[in-house]
């Protein structure tokens, strides 16, 4: 399983690219991805709305369940993914690259995690 080194991670298996800086990209990781099965359908927050580090600001619905999507930084979102909305797939696919999700403004970040703090994590939530 790929966990990069140069993104950071939250607790519930979200990534974020460059939180501190003037836009940070947010997607869900691979355990994520693989955990879910297959992704069908998203809903994500639009270009404009106001997101909370921590807080529930979208769904993902997969064959196995539907699962709260929490942002991992707060600000106000720039940007979504057209492509992952049209072919959810791409979360399974390439869940760091085509997969990822929206972007944020970040004014704040919440608890993230760098990967090797994140990893233990993906072997706890697999048992």
């Amino acid at each position: 399983m790929t966990i990069p080194a140069d993104l950071f991670f939250t607790a519930d298996h979200e990534w974020v690219r460059d939180p501190g800086g003037p836009t940070a990209r947010v997607g869900v990781t691979e355990f994520a991805a693989q955990s879910l099965g297959d992704v069908v359908f998203l809903s994500l927050p639009a270009v404009g709305d106001p997101v909370s580090a921590g807080a529930e600001c979208g769904e993902i619905e997969s064959t196995k369940s539907v699962s709260p999507l929490f942002a991992p930084v707060s600000g106000q979102v720039t940007a979504v993914n057209e492509a992952v909305l049209s072919a959810p797939e791409l979360v399974n696919e390439d869940p760091y690259g085509e997969g990822w999700l929206f972007e944020v403004a970040p004014t704040a970040q919440g608890d993230l995690l760098d990967c090797d703090a994140y990893a233990p994590l993906t072997v706890e939530d697999a048992h």
